[in-house]
């Protein structure tokens, strides 16, 4: 089969990440530096953040109805319209902070739902280029976490030379090179069914089917929380623990690049490892060890003020069982949701990855101002360690390792409550669905 599909849609994701990752540094910088006021800058960030995720959340159906492909390639042709608003508007002299606050909530609103669509595009891959569900989403999670890592020193580059205005403009021609790469190299499903054959049961109904499912699979509802609560211990660390560790340890703001770069730049390497050889290996076993491995020694050694090199030491292997993590993981929600629920699966997903990261870095300032920073460090990486260890407690986790041509523990009709003719659309059709991209762990 041909790889094209499969090599448009990692170019798409490795473009739309580096833009993301620029706006990340262009528009905080582009409020303070023309606002000159850092509530307005947080202001600016909240408006974007909450219709993402809002969005994000409630966009499911739509994918489902429309086809994820053209949702991600109409939000990311719109997102060039309302992200290159904001230079345009600063050059007439008519961006004021009201406008600049609409236009930043408007690419919230359409990225959420844009990133949730490309993700739900991953059971058509799987199916046109018949690569294994662990490789291609271990070559999605290599390439996000590459492009993450070279667009943070990108964005800072481009605000650098030309300016946070034209770094926001280059943003939003990221999106219009996205949508151009998706409409050019990937490809309609041909074997989905037609969207006016499909059982229509109103929007809202329709949002609600996608939670059902979600939340009467233990496996899937586990996953889903499991990474929100890691995700805000990890924020709680990145955001605060870090830092005040690097300040208070006298190695400087310097140390907290180095930590960072150098557990993001091994989990690349084994996202490509996983990519390889993820699809051979027990996903249960690999999921606790790998956790083991990348949650509770960095907070731990970093709880017991040791030598940098030891902390560079512990998050080298960290990252690299950190790797392993998102494609497991997503390989399992892609092959226990039917593939007419994917695209709400996928966007309630992502959604609850990051609902709660937001709250991180006051959970982090609460601790480290209530009990100080060593018994902080040590309250969160306990938590982790708890949070990821609850497979060990929870049978049903044992079902990481059923492949998909292993039956079902439920008919997704007995949770959607279909008729009998997409009851048995759903059941043919049960190993074709999600991916974890949405998830951050690591």
């Amino acid at each position: 089969m041909s790889r094209r599909p499969l090599v448009g849609y990692l170019a798409a994701q490795a473009v739309s990440t580096t833009g993301t990752r620029v706006s990340m540094i262009a528009v905080p910088w582009f409020v303070l530096t023309t606002t000159g006021s850092a509530t307005r800058t947080g202001l600016a960030a909240f408006a974007e953040m909450l219709p993402m995720v809002v969005c994000q959340a409630l966009s499911g159906p739509l994918a489902d109805r429309l086809s994820a492909r053209r949702v991600a390639i109409t939000c990311d042709a719109l997102s060039v319209l309302a992200v290159g608003a904001i230079p345009l508007l600063h050059v007439l002299g008519l961006l004021h902070f009201g406008a600049l606050l609409v236009l930043v909530a408007l690419a919230g609103a359409l990225r959420g739902p844009g990133e949730a669509a490309k993700h739900a595009m991953m059971p058509v891959l799987v199916r046109q280029t018949d690569v294994p569900t662990e490789r291609l989403t271990g070559l999605e999670g290599a390439v996000e976490r590459t492009a993450s890592l070279a667009g943070a020193g990108v964005g800072a580059g481009l605000v650098a030379t030309l300016g946070a205005a034209n770094a926001v403009a280059v943003d939003a021609l990221s999106f219009g090179l996205s949508a151009l790469l998706l409409l050019g190299f990937t490809r309609r499903d041909p074997g989905a069914r037609p969207v006016e054959a499909r059982p229509r049961l109103g929007y809202v109904a329709e949002l609600r089917s996608g939670w059902d499912f979600m939340r009467r699979d233990q496996v899937l509802m586990g996953i889903g929380v499991m990474v929100a609560v890691t995700n805000l211990l990890d924020a709680a660390w990145s955001s605060v623990l870090l830092p005040v560790w690097a300040r208070d340890s006298g190695h400087g703001v310097a140390a907290v690049g180095i930590v960072l770069t150098t557990f993001s730049a091994a989990a690349i390497v084994s996202s490509t490892a996983a990519a390889t050889i993820g699809h051979r290996l027990p996903r249960y076993w690999t999921y606790l060890i790998c956790f083991v491995i990348g949650g509770v020694p960095r907070f731990v050694v970093q709880a017991l003020h040791v030598p940098l090199w030891l902390v560079i030491a512990v998050c080298v292997v960290g990252g690299l069982g950190s790797g392993f993590l998102n494609p497991i993981l997503g390989a399992v929600l892609f092959e226990r949701t039917p593939a007419e629920l994917v695209g709400r699966v996928s966007a309630m997903n992502i959604a609850m990855a990051w609902s709660l990261m937001p709250l991180g870095g006051v959970l982090g300032g609460v601790l480290v101002a209530g009990i100080g920073l060593s018994p902080a460090l040590l309250v969160v990486g306990g938590a982790y360690f708890l949070t990821t260890m609850l497979p060990v407690v929870q049978p049903r986790w044992r079902e990481l390792d059923r492949r998909p041509d292993q039956a079902p523990s439920q008919a997704p009709g007995e949770v959607l409550g279909q008729t009998d003719d997409a009851r048995t659309s759903s059941a043919t059709k049960s190993s074709l669905a999600n991916t974890g991209g949405g998830m951050t762990n690591g």
